[in-house]
């Protein structure tokens, strides 16, 4: 992002003495201004996890994931890293048949720091493996699920049903996903268009194109705000898309945290949309009051009242005929002033209100609302988001007015770079706390794929910056008057100018006369065709100056870099964040000790297609750790579950994530159908793939393979 600094057509160049005196200031102050824009860039990138969702971990459950217990529990608990929204319905056990046994009750087992919440079992379950689903909606208001199994007595096969996708996936999450962040870019074009206008170029409320960037930006986070809320409900429980039309499920999504945020926030957009109709509208027309009773005119220059209706400049030199004045047509002067004071006074208090609302409404529901010192990051994302807004917003409706728009006072483009240059340092400071919040050690950025993704995305940030530093060259090449192929251009479109309407002054008179006035519609042509005239004149002037042009091919080069940064970004939401993932591994051993300390139970049925070929492979693997010796057992059975011998097994395991392996596993035949082995050596904890090779006779062999969890 560049702030471009441009002068009106029309004021005095400076003088090459000047030009050369001033440079060296003007080279320090690029510096430091391009060095500030560097640590904000850099500030957003780390607090850019700002949007990123903390997500809720599951830390530990009894009976422990893949555990084998001898008796059937009271219980299931399930431990998470951070405080979760369940209901009685979040937690399902299914026995091996996959029909629910538990008791359909959530049970609530919070105490102090600790988040555990449990479901109830019936006395006398029957031996087997048992699945357990669960679904909950994490503090920060994204949804997290899983599933996990447990054996009692012994390890069965089993059919229970497992989730297709994960919570918050799908086309669903996919549609959430672009809402979320529509409503995010709505926001800060509503918010920093706002405060562009009333700080820094008050004659752009008359400026067509920043209307309707301001307006749409509007539209566009209303839309945003009311799809989230119809979505919520498939989005944090079935994933169906059909479920927008649940009205049982609405009801209570009002009742959750983030559904009372999309609900105020939809409010804070009815009293938004007051304040665009009020600027646009009573405020647009006081300035141009104020701008008549200044001048005495009916119709000003852009920089004395405002713009033209058709937000193009009027570049003929042509001289206007001058309008009679007339006293009731001409505002007080001292009135028209005093109402412009006092209609800014009220929109500023009225849009600060409103701004700061808005943003709450993210702060309360999302990241900010939970983890360490949420009394302190509340209102730090608060100042944050309307930091970035008033920078990012305001710099689109620069854009906007300098691309679409009259030309803009080199003193209004200094206002709005001594505001954004303030809305930097805000962004700096907020997102090195956020960044702390979320990252936490400087190890987690190369030990964690949230960590990865925002190294990625601080290699985008540098060739930003560099994008920037061009764009800030191409600004410095601008003079305080239009460049001189401007200037000739300017001239020889006012001499066409001239020359067409001498030589048309006759038949066009003849025609815009009487006749004009009698017939509506042709003057509304011939006003449309003068409009259309003067606005190609407009683009083909500004086109000819090329310190413009390379800086307008700058600026988007910032765009599109932009935009890759906004992908990475889009990726980091679906990422646990580092400090989260930190904490999961650092209570592994306490949340998870019952898991690792259960050895792997895997049944794997065969089949060699031979003479008696058909069985089942059970193999113990303890404890099932990395880092340590570990126990292997196999064990061989037929369909009827009595023991079998066969000529020959091999296990092996590999780890594809680290392309590690295959790792040989030599075997002991111990008795019949009973192999083991000692000190198996598995070096990583990941997700390890056992590779079973069953040979029944010369030719029958069949080799069956499973994924084991190693911790």
């Amino acid at each position: 992002m560049t702030t471009t600094v441009l002068c009106a057509p029309g004021s005095g160049a400076r003088a090459p003495s000047a030009r050369r005196a001033g440079a060296p200031r003007a080279r320090r102050s690029s510096a430091l201004r391009l060095l500030v824009l560097a640590a904000a860039l850099l500030g957003a990138l780390l607090g850019g996890a700002a949007p990123a969702s903390a997500h809720a971990a599951l830390t530990g459950s009894t009976p422990a994931q893949g555990s084998v217990v001898q008796s059937a529990p009271e219980q299931v608990t399930l431990t998470f890293s951070e405080g979760v929204a369940m209901g009685d319905d979040s937690v399902r056990v299914l026995d091996p048949q996959g029909k629910r046994v538990d008791r359909g009750k959530l049970r609530d087992l919070c105490s102090g720091e600790t988040v555990k919440y449990g479901a109830g079992l019936p006395p006398g379950l029957p031996d087997g493996t048992y699945t357990v689903a669960w679904q909950a909606v994490s503090a920060d208001s994204h949804p997290v699920s899983g599933a996990f199994t447990f054996s009692v007595g012994a390890p069965s096969e089993t059919s229970a049903p497992l989730p297709q996708q994960e919570a918050g996936g799908g086309v669903v999450g996919a549609l959430y996903g672009i809402a979320r962040y529509l409503a995010y870019a709505g926001f800060v074009v509503l918010v920093g268009g706002a405060a562009f206008v009333l700080i820094c170029r008050p004659a752009a409320a008359r400026v067509r194109s920043v209307q309707r960037l301001v307006a749409r930006s509007w539209a566009a986070l209303t839309a945003a705000t009311i799809v989230m809320l119809l979505l919520r409900t498939p989005y944090t429980t079935s994933g169906d898309l059909a479920d927008v039309f649940d009205l049982g499920g609405l009801r209570q999504v009002l009742e959750t945290k983030p559904g009372a945020a999309l609900v105020s926030r939809l409010l804070l957009l009815a009293a938004a949309a007051l304040f665009v109709a009020v600027l646009f509208g009573a405020y647009a027309r006081a300035q141009r009051d104020e701008g008549r009773a200044g001048s005495g005119e009916g119709r000003t220059g852009v920089e004395g009242a405002g713009d033209p209706p058709s937000g193009a400049l009027i570049t003929s030199t042509a001289p206007a005929p001058p309008a009679a004045p007339n006293a009731s047509d001409t505002p007080d002067a001292p009135a028209a002033a005093k109402r412009r004071k006092d209609l800014t006074f009220g929109l500023s208090v009225g849009g600060a209100i409103v701004a700061v609302g808005l943003a709450a409404t993210w702060a309360m529901a999302e990241h900010a609302s939970t983890g360490l010192q949420t009394a302190v990051a509340m209102p730090v994302d608060v100042l944050h988001l309307l930091a970035v807004a008033t920078w990012l917003g305001g710099l689109t409706a620069l854009l906007a007015s300098l691309y679409r728009g009259p030309s803009v006072a080199r003193s209004d483009v200094r206002r709005f770079s001594r505001l954004a240059f303030g809305s930097v340092l805000v962004v700096v400071a907020t997102g090195v706390y956020q960044s702390w919040r979320q990252v936490g050690t400087w190890q987690a950025l190369t030990d964690t794929s949230y960590g990865k993704l925002l190294l990625v995305k601080a290699a985008l940030v540098v060739v930003l910056v560099g994008l920037a530093w061009f764009s800030r060259r191409w600004t410095a090449r601008l003079g305080e008057g239009p460049a001189p192929e401007a200037e000739a251009t300017a001239v020889l479109e006012s001499v066409a100018a001239r020359t067409q309407a001498a030589a048309t002054d006759g038949p066009v008179s003849a025609t815009d006369g009487p006749a004009a006035e009698a017939d509506p519609e042709r003057a509304a042509q011939l006003a449309r065709q003068r409009a259309a005239l003067a606005s190609a004149r407009t683009k083909r002037i500004r086109d000819a100056d090329p310190e413009r042009s390379g800086l307008r091919r700058s600026v988007l080069a910032e765009a599109t870099v932009a935009v890759v940064v906004l992908a990475v970004t889009t990726v980091l939401t679906s990422t646990e964040p580092a400090r989260t993932e930190a904490a999961v591994k650092a209570v592994g051993g306490a949340g998870q000790s019952a898991d690792a300390n259960q050895p792997k139970v895997l049944n794997i049925p065969f089949d060699t297609g031979g003479p008696r070929g058909k069985g089942t492979a059970r193999v113990d693997l303890d404890p099932g750790r990395s880092g340590s010796g570990n126990a292997l057992h196999l064990r061989l059975a037929d369909p009827d579950g009595r023991t079998v011998d066969v000529p020959e097994v091999k296990i092996s395991f590999t780890l594809p994530d680290k392309d590690l392996g295959p790792l040989p596993v030599t075997l002991d035949h111990v008795s019949e159908g009973h192999w083991s082995a000692r000190d198996v050596q598995l070096p990583v904890p990941g997700q390890w793939q056992l590779s079973l090779v069953v040979r029944t006779s010369d030719i029958d062999q069949v080799t069956e393979t499973r994924n084991v969890k190693i911790n």
